[in-house]
């Protein structure tokens, strides 16, 4: 047998199974009626030498060879069944479904039996899936399909996928492994968020985005090479003759706004798991953030409470057109197994977001864009780290979840003052003061609303309580 496994919508070419080698191995594969047929066959065959039966002992021969034979025939074949699996999507946001596709082609000159598909799967994803083929002829394909879904994120793997092969009397079963094996990402659930302008931001590309680099006439243009699909009106002859290639001009670049979304994974911010706890509900709203924003045209990065920056190449940040879409692929994937971090403070992260030296490994962000962060539990030390980060030249949105309101303890002020963690009211004023637009993010409300409201305030807005109660 040999197996593939692509990722994706292709397929690839078969490998090899991992299946034991040897007649040793397929004789253990008899069943109890080949075990009886071999036992039946060498008492035949005694009692046929004992009482001088020759016919006796055609008989017993016959018996004793024929589970021998399949034995011989099944090991001959088992390596010209070659199977592939195909997964779509190969992510796939939690609590949806993704279909596995299973291929059998028998590549051999015989006819197999009846055949037994089974393919390993975690129990998080589902049952096992079997499925019994009838014969397949030589030459033959089989195709099958089965469906997966996870409430939790993460990255799962697929197969390998088990054969069962049987002989056309049902004297033999063996059983083989292929070796290849796929993965399916469960992504964090991403919502559509309303379009909003916050205080500070400028938009994805233009409204002071795009900077011209001919200010001061032809003198001044920075040419670049000619590629396949410019203009030729935007050749640049003079220094096309320079060059002695041909040459366009660079009239306008545009840049893209700035964007860090920081996520806070401290292990002691947050109380309880499970697909309807605090943190499983940040990271959600940091992936619809990201989307979002991508989709806006912003150049993002994901930072989190340890200083680890998603993208690591290209300055920390995102590029533009195909390069952006395989960092979102990239950004989802650190999403789907992002998990708690044994950190106690949010010191890395400080100096990651004011870090603006070229050495910095952050291209020198510091203060400029957009930041929106996602925050649990904060003490005191932790509210005035988190208040260094905002810097002018750019917008801070925080939405900070509250473990007492996500666990349904009561949130006086004595229970709260216990845990060594001030009112949610002061972490957030304190937040505000400092020129954050800071919500609290209470359970059961929708973060799309909670984007709304962040959209419609001041900076450092104290209002009242909003429609979500989003606002302390």
């Amino acid at each position: 047998m040999s197996a593939g496994a692509p990722h994706g919508a292709g397929d690839r070419s078969p490998q090899s199974a991992g299946s034991p080698a040897g007649l040793r191995a397929s004789l253990a594969g008899l069943t109890t009626r080949g075990r009886s047929f071999l036992a039946a066959g060498i008492a035949a065959g005694l009692c046929a030498y004992v009482l001088g039966q020759s016919e006796l002992l055609r008989v017993g021969l016959l018996l004793a060879l024929l589970p021998l034979l399949c034995v011989l025939a099944l090991h001959r074949t088992r390596h010209r069944v070659s199977g592939n699996r195909r997964l779509t999507p190969v992510r796939v946001p939690a609590g949806s479904e993704a279909r596995v596709q299973l291929r059998l082609d028998n590549t051999s000159r015989m006819p197999t039996g009846l055949l037994m598909l089974q393919d390993r799967v975690p129990y998080v994803l589902g049952p096992r899936p079997r499925f019994v083929l009838d014969r397949v002829e030589p030459g033959g394909r089989r195709e099958v399909s089965y469906r997966v879904r996870s409430d939790l994120r993460g990255r799962y793997p697929l197969g390998p996928l088990q054969l069962r092969l049987t002989d056309p009397f049902g004297l033999v079963e063996l059983t083989r492994s292929f070796s290849a094996y796929d993965t399916l990402t469960v992504i964090p659930r991403t919502e559509a968020l309303p379009l909003v302008r916050f205080t500070g931001e400028s938009s994805g590309y233009g409204d002071g985005s795009r900077r011209s680099l001919a200010l001061a006439g032809e003198d001044d243009v920075i040419p670049r090479g000619y590629r396949r699909g410019d203009d030729l009106r935007r050749v640049h002859w003079r220094s096309t003759a320079r060059y002695g290639e041909l040459m366009v001009r660079r009239e306008e670049q545009p840049q893209r706004s700035r964007a860090t979304v920081l996520l806070d994974t401290r292990r002691l911010a947050y109380e309880g798991a499970g697909p309807d706890s605090a943190f499983e509900w940040a990271v959600s709203a940091a992936a619809s953030t990201l989307v979002h924003l991508l989709e806006q045209g912003f150049s993002v990065r994901l930072l989190t409470d340890t200083g680890d920056c998603v993208p690591r190449e290209g300055g920390g940040f995102t590029s533009g057109g195909q390069e952006s879409a395989e960092a979102a692929g990239l950004l989802m994937d650190t999403l789907a197994v992002i998990g708690h971090s044994d950190g106690a403070g949010l010191s890395r992260a400080c100096d990651a977001v004011r870090s603006n030296g070229a050495g910095s490994g952050f291209g020198g962000a510091g203060g400029d864009g957009l930041l929106i962060a996602f925050f649990g539990d904060l003490d005191d030390v932790q509210t005035g780290l988190a208040a260094k980060m905002c810097r002018r030249g750019g917008g801070a949105v925080a939405f900070v979840l509250d473990s007492a309101d996500w666990s349904g303890r009561p949130q006086g002020l004595a229970s709260v003052m216990a845990q060594g963690l001030p009112p949610l009211d002061e972490r957030l004023a304190g937040l505000r003061d400092a020129g954050w637009t800071a919500l609290a993010a209470p359970p059961g409300v929708a973060f799309g609303e909670l984007w709304r409201q962040a959209g419609n305030a001041p900076i450092g807005a104290a209002g009242g309580s909003g429609p979500a109660g989003g606002w302390g």
